[in-house]
């Protein structure tokens, strides 16, 4: 009788208890945008990304030995902790409450390059369905009487919540969202899709990103936000500004490299000839000067606002 694996990374249905498993012993990690595993390196900006990562360990099957449960949050010197910047005492006169980083719409992901498989394409035995939530394997003999259960959403963490944004149930315990059953109904499974990479091709061999994960906070006169795209080529990076928009052209140094091509609308206008920019690590960050000292509910025009009412300045000495 087929039984159905627990540990994660892995939940093949297996009848053979000798049958060889590959998974990943440690807890998810989630942290300042980046997911990954803590039993092994890999860490990755998307979702997708995240489920993506191969397994680093190899076993047996098993359906008694729950996966570890997500270690509580600790304080160790290995671990990376954010560190809150220092404050700058003024006179007492100044005092006005500094600016917290403000919460910014995730954009959506672009849409699959295809909602069915193309019948030219083999589909491999054992592979697992593309949609979120199925994870069901193709068994190589037919596909009569298919039933694909999935979530059309992106999935949403927030506070410690857990969910997806296509429906209302939201969970504490990563272990319980990926139990989390689908909430739409599809006739076939996506195995293949139409066999082509995410992201357009510029005919250049490189990889088009349609959107990347960005932040920002303020102070009574710039605006500092972060667009997190891993690996971009400093010496051919182009940042442009004007009192409205900036132009942002990001290639990586990936092979083949990926490539981020966008105008930002801003909320408010800018000096362009005192707004600057740098790239560290995996992110480019850019320093927006205020043209007026206005705050800003939201980076971009297009965005939607917060219904906040955001004071901005610096702190003044505690008494």
């Amino acid at each position: 009788m087929a039984q159905k694996c627990v540990h994660q990374s892995c939940g093949k249905m297996y009848s053979d208890p000798e049958e060889e498993c590959q998974y990943h012993p440690g807890p998810p990690i989630f942290h300042e945008g980046q997911k990954g595993w803590k039993c092994c390196k890999p860490r990755v900006l998307t979702f997708d990304e995240f489920l993506a990562i191969p397994p680093c360990t190899t076993g047996k099957h098993s359906t008694t030995d729950l996966p570890p449960t997500i270690e509580k949050k600790q304080v160790e010197a290995s671990d990376d902790i954010p560190t809150s910047k220092p404050v700058t005492p003024v006179p007492e006169a100044s005092r006005a409450p500094v600016a917290a980083p403000q919460p910014t719409a995730t954009p959506p992901p672009p849409p699959p390059e295809s909602e069915d498989d193309d019948p030219s394409l083999e589909i491999p035995k054992g592979k697992i369905c593309r949609r979120r939530a199925c994870g069901q394997s193709y068994n190589g003999e037919g596909r009569e009487g298919e039933k694909c259960v999935f979530h059309p959403g992106a999935p949403i963490f927030h506070e410690g919540s857990k969910g997806y944004t296509c429906c209302k149930r939201k969970v504490l315990e990563f272990d319980e969202f990926m139990k989390i059953e689908g909430c739409k109904t599809k006739d076939r499974h996506l195995f293949v899709g139409s066999g082509k990479k995410k992201g357009a091709s510029n005919g250049g061999g490189e990889e088009l990103l349609e959107t990347v994960r960005h932040d920002f906070y303020q102070t009574s006169s710039t605006v500092i936000a972060s667009f997190f795209l891993k690996k971009i080529n400093k010496e051919t990076a182009k940042v442009d500004f004007s009192p409205t928009e900036t132009s942002l052209d990001l290639v990586t140094t990936d092979s083949p490299p990926k490539r981020y091509k966008a105008v930002v609308p801003l909320f408010g206008l800018i000096d362009p000839e005192a707004s600057a920019f740098k790239i560290i690590g995996t992110k480019l960050e850019v320093i927006f000067v205020k043209a007026d000292g206005s705050s800003w509910p939201v980076l971009r025009s297009d965005e939607q606002r917060t219904g906040e009412i955001i004071q901005v300045g610096k702190a003044g000495r505690a008494l």
